[in-house]
């Protein structure tokens, strides 16, 4: 029996081309170009679409059908993939082989050479001209004009002078201010809304960059337009983050350790997404997902945690502390949580309600002001509470009371006076 030839590399369809760089790259998103856009196959196409929000259809690939595939035109690659970067993911970009045979052929038929074969005159043929003669035409007088005139240093010192106007007018602008991070900010403003003129937005450029406009609080434009607010004073309020010190790049490509119950934790993953899920009531909204040890976990990610990961000014250690820390159980995210002045520890109370046997926390804020409601405790408060110990009784409480302590603090004292009757 004859051996069964291997294909060559040309001769290779874009499916397989697909499995032979999936079986060295497992890992990696494989991203190919055809014709104008980038195409994502199979499983990698599902990852893609989770990050970027690209949709997934299913059709024939060559001979094989019903392939998940994402596409993206290939002038939106400097957009996407650094998002996918961003994500966590590791990207190789491939090309589609060419056919060497096909190839050969469409040379042939470029350099057919053709040869056709042209009549030659002999001289006899030729007609024969007498010559006519011309009139020759006088030199024309020229003069020159007051411009022409003008001596070389001085057309010299015009384009000079020419030079230094257009220079001048591409001056770039001044910077208002400058981040620690050595970013120039420029621009910086408040606009009227088109649509609503009720509404005010407070917009800003780094580095050329635009910024995305902030609706502004009316207490902030008043102060503005009267110059008791200057445009470093509304860049700390609008985008801190644009002006905190960034963090090393070294953060986001090595693993980050956290002090656990039981040891360190290491974070195998972590990235943002966007909820594509049209049945949760997230859907649509920016998720953080982290990943571990064997605790894969997600959670819908705050404008001030978005903004400090995409900013590069929080590790990611630093985000899953903030956003995990329950879950995992860490000391150092129940050390965020501290009761207001003025509260006994002592009238703190956890216990078990008798009705539907669930933990609650509560705590007696003293004479006048009564006890605060019963607030259910989570299973992970509870685990950290009671099973690892670390959170504590105070922490607790002013992570589910401290904002109705502060309202009852607030509001004026009431004093019950008990009148004695006699009989």
């Amino acid at each position: 029996m004859a051996a069964s030839r291997k294909k060559e590399p040309g001769q290779l369809s874009v499916m397989d081309q697909f499995d032979r760089m999936k079986e060295k790259h497992p890992d990696a998103l494989l991203l190919f170009r055809t014709g104008n856009t980038y195409e994502i196959y199979r499983q990698d196409a599902k990852k893609v679409s989770e990050i970027l929000g690209t949709p997934v259809s299913t059709r024939t690939v060559g001979k094989e059908k019903n392939v998940d595939v994402a596409s993206f035109p290939h002038e939106a690659l400097d957009t996407y993939l650094p998002r996918l970067v961003r994500a966590g993911m590791r990207v190789a970009i491939c090309e589609q082989l060419e056919d060497p045979k096909q190839k050969k052929k469409e040379q042939e038929a470029k350099h057919v050479e053709t040869t056709s074969q042209q009549p030659i005159n002999k001289e006899s043929d030729m007609p024969r001209k007498k010559k006519e003669k011309t009139p020759q035409e006088e030199p024309v007088k020229t003069t020159k004009s007051a411009v022409d005139e003008t001596t070389p240093k001085e057309k010299k010192s015009e384009s000079q002078s020419a030079t230094q106007g257009e220079a001048a007018e591409r001056k770039p602008r001044e910077p208002q201010m400058v981040t620690v991070n050595g970013d120039k900010v420029t621009h910086g403003h408040a606009y009227q809304s088109k649509t609503n003129p009720e509404d005010w937005y407070f917009t800003a450029k780094i580095n050329g960059q635009q910024l995305k406009p902030q609706k502004m609080d009316p207490a902030d434009l008043a102060a503005y337009q009267q110059k008791e607010l200057t445009v470093p004073q509304l860049m700390e309020r609008y985008y801190p983050t644009k002006l905190m010190p960034r963090v090393p790049d070294v953060s986001y490509q090595v693993a980050n350790v956290l002090p656990g119950p039981e040891g360190n934790l290491t974070i195998d993953k972590f990235n943002v997404y966007k909820e594509t899920d049209e049945t949760r009531a997230d859907y649509g909204k920016y998720k953080f997902y982290a990943q571990v040890g064997d605790k894969k976990m997600s959670t819908t990610a705050s404008r001030e945690d978005l903004n400090a990961y995409f900013d590069r000014v929080a590790t990611p250690g630093q985000l899953v502390e903030r956003n995990f820390g329950d879950r995992l159980h860490l000391q150092s995210h129940y050390e965020q949580f501290r009761l207001p002045e003025g509260i006994d520890p002592k009238g703190i109370r956890v216990a078990k309600d008798k009705e539907d046997g669930k933990w609650k926390v509560s705590a007696d804020l003293g004479e006048g002001r009564g006890r605060t409601s019963r607030q259910e405790l989570s299973f992970d408060d509870g685990y950290s509470l009671f099973k690892t110990k670390t959170a504590t009784r105070e922490q607790i409480a002013a992570k589910y009371l401290t904002e109705e302590i502060n309202t009852k603090l607030a509001a004026p004292l009431s004093m019950e006076k008990s009148a004695s009757m006699k009989m």
